[in-house]
């Protein structure tokens, strides 16, 4: 069945001191789009969750948000830059004997001065965190296509429902429009006896008037392209791939058939179906937009 393109999810995974938390959400779109938002220091995943994404969502606007916590404190590293400390040295000695004054070495006092000491933490190891991040992503990723599945299954009912009413519009018009020639060859006939009152009827005129009549307004081949279109509409529907362009492709040419049909019939009743027609159309038209 076909899926919606609007669903969340969310994962978690807790491990190598960090707490990893996804949350994916998706919205319609017209293409593919992936958005993650990611910490930097994990920024070398950013690229694998968006293939990651992309090979399960195959249309719609999806943003993904990874959030990191530190879940035990970070291991720090004292890194202690000995030339510089040797160079403060050796620049204060020279400095105390221009200044002819007596400079006695303070390793307390070198390791106050800039950059003499600094603090590094662990680096990531991406390779080492990307199997939890993976599962998260997973665990979310699962949840939101569960739920477009299931927005899909009532999205579904409601097309097949108001496909079924256009069908049974469809139908009336195709029972209405034979009638529509032989209601205007009877009309025409009384309109010309009564301003005719004194000169015979010519028949064959009459039917050549109501044979150009019936080609003006045949919908015949509008009828047969407006079934089709619904045909495969409704195939489309039931099939597992991503089928929204299609749809959307076939809203449209059935709205340009019925369109055709409600300006070439030139009856009022047809034209009333007609409007019903577009209205259900419209309908159908809007909730395609929510398919994948």
């Amino acid at each position: 069945m076909i899926n919606s393109m609007t669903g969340f999810g969310r994962g978690e995974q807790v491990g190598l001191g960090y707490h990893f938390s996804v949350e994916i959400k998706s919205v319609n779109h017209r293409y593919q789009e992936v958005m993650v938002k990611i910490p930097r220091n994990f920024n070398p995943l950013e690229e694998r969750i968006r293939k990651f994404v992309q090979e399960k969502v195959h249309r719609g606007r999806v943003e993904v948000y990874v959030n990191v916590k530190e879940t035990e404190e970070k291991k720090r590293f004292v890194k202690v830059d000995k030339e510089l400390a040797l160079s403060y040295d050796m620049s204060l000695k020279e400095l105390a004997k221009s200044l002819n004054t007596t400079y006695i070495t303070d390793i307390y006092r070198l390791v106050a001065l800039p950059e003499i000491i600094i603090l590094e933490e662990q680096e990531t190891d991406i390779e080492a965190v990307w199997p939890y991040v993976e599962t998260a992503v997973r665990e979310a990723l699962a949840q939101l296509i569960i739920m477009r599945q299931n927005e899909g299954e009532k999205l579904a009912q409601d097309l097949l429902q108001r496909l079924k009413d256009l069908k049974e519009l469809t139908g009336q018009i195709k029972e209405r429009a034979p009638l529509v020639v032989s209601e205007y060859q009877q009309k025409l006939r009384q309109r010309l006896e009564a301003m005719l009152t004194d000169i015979a009827l010519d028949e064959n005129r009459l039917l050549m008037e109501v044979a150009l009549f019936a080609d003006r307004a045949s919908i015949a081949e509008e009828l047969v392209r407006l079934e089709s279109h619904m045909e495969q509409f409704e195939e489309a529907l039931r099939q597992q791939q991503p089928v929204g362009r299609k749809l959307d492709f076939l809203v449209q040419e059935m709205n340009r058939e019925i369109n055709t049909i409600g300006s070439k019939a030139n009856d009022l009743l047809i034209s009333r179906l007609v409007v019903e027609g577009k209205s259900q159309l419209e309908k159908i038209r809007e909730q395609v937009q929510n398919i994948e």
